[in-house]
């Protein structure tokens, strides 16, 4: 008989869908359901969707009131009642706290009588003050820190966030398993014929450039700063921004206020497996976050080929790697510091000047990706060195 896992994530598919919760589909689905079962609590952001519903090798529970403030604040208590009930049910045999808060509802579980060892993943792509020391936290944060010392494994998807645990109190194992690039851009397949009717849609000339990011729309992500950037870059380089996100009308004013309106693209939310697409139609990835847990869209960009501009902030230092990086893979992107419209747009120039080095970084990029971050790995990982630990 299959065990079962049970997965606390705040947002899940088919609506929200970010690098997070893109890891979990990628390694349930590579996972054998006769081996083990996953069951997923979620919060219910769109009424029109079901409760309850299978999404590949995860059935997904829905709880909530429809994305309301407070259907937010109350998620904590009533995705741990949920899990009771479903381990009375069930007999759940492990727990999965996918990023730092959903400790929260994990831990209640457990006082609640869900007695089972559990894992944590440090994905969080914020701050660790941001995510520890805000105000309205630190009053509950000994709820975070008690999960954390009393989980069965650890596990964090880079090494900038392995530092996290320890600081927290944590003394057990703790295992690093990158997240992975989205497999449309590791296969390399190009749909041509896509690729120029979204040329054609968005009116893309001959000479145009397009620059784009395929991050959520949030402060740490700097869209900003690449959007400044272009007021120093010529006019026929443009920026695509897909996605969606809390930025989306601060940016949306910005571009009005530096009369960009031209030359920004916004897309707004799109499926997951729609994305690659706009990669394959793009010319640069820029993607210069103020912080970062490993960051998958950059994965995906350098998997698809594209020339890379970015920061090593966080997790983003695992695969980005300027000229002047000593180590043996060697040059990966070509790297700025944060808040440096400046920096960008003189990384753009350099890219459009040097197409012979442009070819040789992009190809050392992609290959240290389909090397590193291959989600067949990745899953084989997880269910050996994290599961395992918890359902022995």
């Amino acid at each position: 008989m299959a065990k079962k896992i049970l997965i606390f994530s705040l947002a899940y598919s088919p609506r929200l869908v970010s690098g997070a919760e893109e890891a979990i589909i990628e390694i349930t689905d590579r996972i054998n359901p006769e081996e083990i079962e996953f069951h997923l609590i979620t919060l219910l952001f769109d009424r029109h969707i079901p409760r309850k519903e299978r999404i590949g090798n995860v059935t997904v529970y829905r709880v909530g009131f429809g994305g309301e403030y407070l259907s937010k604040i109350l998620f904590v208590p009533l995705a741990a009642l949920k899990a009771r009930l479903l381990h009375s049910q069930l007999h759940i045999d492990g727990m999965w706290a996918l990023m730092t808060y959903m400790t929260f509802p994990l831990v209640l579980a457990k006082w609640l009588g869900v007695r089972v060892p559990y894992t944590i993943t440090f994905q969080d792509g914020d701050t660790y003050e941001k995510v520890f020391e805000r105000w309205f936290i630190r009053p509950f944060v000994w709820i975070i820190d008690w999960g954390i010392r009393h989980a069965a494994v650890i596990h964090v998807i880079s090494t900038y966030l392995a530092t996290w645990p320890v600081k927290r109190g944590y003394t057990g194992p703790i295992e690093r398993i990158y997240n992975g690039a989205h497999q449309k851009d590791l296969s390399g397949d190009v749909d041509h014929e896509a690729v120029k009717a979204l040329h054609a849609k968005y009116g893309k000339k001959e000479d145009d450039v397009w620059l784009i990011n395929t991050a959520r729309l949030v402060h740490q992500k700097a869209f900003d700063d690449t959007i400044h950037a272009l007021t120093k870059l010529p006019e026929r380089v443009k920026l695509m921004i897909v996605g969606g996100g809390e930025d989306e009308a601060m940016l949306h004013a910005l571009v009005e206020d530096l009369h960009l309106e031209d030359r920004v693209y916004f897309t707004g939310h799109l499926d997951r497996h729609d994305v690659p697409l706009y990669r394959q139609a793009a010319d640069i990835f820029v993607m210069p976050s103020r912080s970062e847990g490993l960051g998958n869209a950059g994965l995906s960009a350098m998997a698809s080929g594209l020339p890379f501009v970015g920061t090593q902030e966080g997790g983003l230092a695992e695969y980005v790697f300027g000229a002047d990086d000593t180590g043996e893979i060697g040059q990966t992107a070509w790297v700025v510091e944060k808040d440096s419209p400046n920096q960008i747009a003189g990384a753009v120039n350099d890219i459009l000047g040097n197409p012979k080095h442009v070819q040789e970084v992009t190809e050392r990029a992609r290959e240290m990706i389909l090397g590193t971050y291959d989600w067949d790995m990745i899953a084989k990982k997880m269910r050996d060195k994290v599961f395992k630990r918890i359902l022995e």
